[in-house]
């Protein structure tokens, strides 16, 4: 075999496993057809914050009158904020080439396609592996209406050439409330079109409640229970009928209505690694696809699709196959985070869940965070502990408001711990901070059983 190891896909989980994977002294074959660093360092999560941190210097210039500062807001140049972008994520891409070469991987540009099971074509040359690892990640997909191709998606954001100044959300999971949020603070009128009553299902009732409260008032327009029927062209505009007949025009209809794994074309079906349900690719607990020496991670198996899970699984699938030390990744308890302005971040249980399991004591706090006493906006922070009522132990933390993402970071390690409510009420606060709320929540909010309910 020409390789121990070839890995299809430059994005975290295939950079992460290759990199760890030579440096145990595995020949290490990688090939990427498009972005070395994947869709985080190039179209997702760091170009996105990016933007967000623009956005927010937008809006600290206007409450700095609070303070006593005078500060002249002219506008805001995209172009400029896009050189920076590209540079940044130039600047990036390159540091993830730089560590595979210097790991030893041999770096292929190009598609990579199975001609077997132990043999992959790429930029015309045939190679072989003992073992193979399938990290193609996933692609935002437009919803089945008339005209979806006038709109854009996620992929396209990062490489507008001018800023829109009236843009429609189509959906409400992070990526679009995300985004809704940006294009907001950027100057643009937006609209957040949305099936459901409240964005962000899958999260915290109490959270999302929060959240809808947060995106009226940065003064975005919002129509929940409502679905987009067809997009029309009228020259340079868009004109978005919705499923009860009303109509928006606009400048920019953008679909964030989803992610498919990227799995078309690799030529899986002819080689025996089987899908699941969703259409990405089947694995084990080991990463393992249906043919043994085959495996697959990251958002191409669709599970938990976020980047340090990613990066986690090749690090553990390269020390199983050549490190001597056999893991796997565990898939609870993982935090996550929305970079909406505030953010949101959560680790474990929701109130739902872990109420569906037995009782929980349930804390809940809101409140104004310091600094807005004085600029006078209108925000609000709300914190909540979800306490399993038997063990005492915190299953679940879940924050909107400033500093959300920074601060349950540090919850998570508590909470994966197994720290009960004792532990947390016997931490002494760092005063005067919005952290220090997580330990000074003294009343139980309510108590909630689901799962006595349902009997």
């Amino acid at each position: 075999m020409d390789f121990d190891l070839f890995v299809i896909g430059g994005g975290s989980a295939g950079v992460r496993c290759a990199r760890i994977s030579a440096g145990y002294g595995a020949r290490v074959g990688i090939a990427e057809e498009r972005h070395w660093g994947g869709t985080c360092v190039n179209i997702g999560c760091v170009p996105k914050k990016l933007l967000v941190q623009a956005g927010e210097y937008g809006g600290w210039a206007d409450d700095a009158a609070g303070f006593g500062w005078t500060i002249t807001k002219g506008e805001h140049d995209w172009g400029k904020l896009i050189a920076a972008k590209d540079r940044e994520i130039t600047r990036l891409e390159g540091i993830y080439r730089k560590l595979l070469s210097g790991a030893g991987a041999t770096v292929f540009d190009g598609r990579a396609v199975f001609i077997d099971d132990h043999t992959v074509e790429v930029a015309g040359k045939r190679v072989t592996a003992e073992k193979i690892v399938i990290a193609t990640g996933g692609y935002p997909e437009r919803p089945p209406v008339p005209g979806a191709e006038l709109g854009i998606v996620s992929d396209d954001a990062f490489f507008l050439k001018a800023m829109p100044r009236h843009v429609v959300m189509v959906g409400s999971g992070y990526i679009a409330v995300e985004f809704a949020g940006i294009f907001a603070a950027l100057g643009a009128e937006v609209h957040l079109v949305y099936r459901q009553p409240l964005p962000l299902r899958g999260f915290d009732q109490d959270i999302r409640e929060s959240m809808e409260e947060a995106l009226r008032a940065q003064g975005i327009i919002l129509h929940p229970g409502t679905t987009p029927a067809k997009v029309e062209a009228d020259g340079d505009r868009r004109i978005l009928t919705l499923g009860d007949g009303t109509t928006i025009a606009t400048d920019l209809v953008f679909f964030a209505t989803g992610r498919r794994a990227n799995v078309a074309g690799l030529g899986l079906e002819k080689i025996g690694v089987e899908l699941n349900a969703k259409n990405a690719v089947k694995v084990d607990e080991h990463l393992r696809t249906t043919v043994p020496h085959i495996y697959a991670m990251g958002d191409v198996t669709d599970r938990v699709n976020l980047t340090p899970v990613a990066t986690a699984e090749g690090h553990a699938l390269a020390d199983t196959l050549f490190g001597g030390n056999p893991r796997s990744v565990n898939l609870r308890n993982v935090p996550s985070a929305v970079f909406t302005t505030p953010p949101l971040a959560s680790v474990g249980l929701t109130e739902e869940e872990a109420a569906a399991l037995g009782p929980v004591d349930i804390y809940l706090t809101r409140f104004t965070p310091m600094r807005h006493n004085l600029s006078g906006r209108g925000r609000k922070t709300t914190m909540k502990l979800v306490v399993d009522k038997g063990t005492q132990k915190v299953v679940g933390a879940h924050m909107l408001g400033e500093d959300a993402a920074e601060i349950i970071q540090g919850i998570a390690i508590a909470v994966i711990m197994g720290a009960t409510k004792a532990d947390f009420d016997r931490t002494i606060g760092i005063h005067p901070t919005a952290a220090e709320e997580f330990v000074t929540l003294r009343t139980r909010t309510r108590t909630t059983d689901l799962a006595k309910a349902a009997q």
